[in-house]
């Protein structure tokens, strides 16, 4: 990734979201030139002079204090996870030396306490993933929830490959623009941490070719936080089900564990029921069927 356009785009994407309304300065007229804000302006509103914030737009944030990121950030009304993803890029744009992230090992094996954590979940739909979106472990539950990802012909199993890639996503994901969006945002926010993880670069390469409508997410420059929410599936053996996710971060692995549960007494909680009944009598070796809910 070429941290100086990331940081250019990134800007410019932000700024030309706010309207000089919205900062609460005039708009002078309606003949202006740009949507949103110019650059004197958001210069203006950051307290740094124009000469030195156009430096920052064209990916020159070499040097960049938190002051004046921090500056920025309440300037272009950055959100949480948009302000972190400015320093992310801004600390990448100063190192000297890249941190280059190294290739995981075909068939990486995960900590056996990690699985056991998963496999104790036994009511609980949970898998465990990496910032690219790689799905590594899941518990009996989870794969059976995610079998239509197991099962996909894009493999290895991976999230945003089976949404953008696999048309059977839309069927499963029944908001899919918002679960599409949610991962483009995710693997931006991935992209800004660790921007020389050549293994990010090939999938975010390999989406970009395949898939128009990655291709126009990703030119958004949205980031955002995926930690907690409703999720909407219709699966094909229980049907439709809603329900809430957790994401448990595993700081000494930099993994993710997403885990699942539905409304007690809803027709969800039946499904999810329904669902274990079966990948306990099926098992996961077998591509999901349709079963008789009558």
């Amino acid at each position: 990734m070429d941290t100086r356009n990331e940081i250019r785009d990134f800007l410019t994407s932000r700024r030309a979201k706010i309207t000089p309304e919205q900062a609460g300065l005039p708009a002078y007229g309606a003949n202006r030139r740009v949507a949103g804000l110019r650059r004197e302006e958001v210069a203006l509103l950051a307290g740094v002079s124009v000469d030195y914030y156009t430096r920052l737009e064209r990916g020159n944030a070499r040097g960049a204090s938190d002051t004046v990121l921090d500056a920025l950030a309440r300037a272009l009304q950055l959100d949480e996870a948009e302000r972190v993803h400015l320093f992310d890029l801004a600390r990448a744009a100063s190192a000297k030396t890249p941190a280059r992230t190294p290739r995981r090992p075909a068939g990486q094996q995960v900590r056996p306490a990690v699985q056991r954590i998963l496999d104790s979940m036994t009511t609980t739909p949970a898998y465990l993933r990496d910032g690219r979106m790689d799905i590594l472990a899941a518990n009996q539950l989870g794969r059976a929830l995610y079998a239509p990802v197991f099962d996909s012909t894009a493999q290895p199993p991976n999230h945003a490959r089976f949404i953008f890639l696999d048309p059977c996503a839309a069927e499963f994901f029944t908001e899919w623009d918002r679960a599409a969006g949610d991962t483009v945002a995710l693997l931006r926010a991935e992209a800004g941490r660790n921007p020389h993880d050549r293994a990010l670069s090939n999938l975010i390469g390999e989406l970009s070719t395949r898939s128009e409508a990655f291709r126009q997410m990703w030119a958004a420059h949205n980031v955002r936080f995926h930690r907690t929410g409703l999720k909407r599936f219709h699966h094909p053996v229980v049907g439709d089900l809603a329900l809430a996710f957790e994401a448990l971060d595993l700081t000494a692995d930099g993994l993710r564990i997403t885990a699942y549960t539905a409304e007690p007494g809803s027709p969800s909680q039946d499904a999810l029921n329904l669902l274990a009944s079966w990948a306990a009598t099926v098992g996961q070796g077998h591509a999901a069927q349709p079963a008789d809910r009558t």
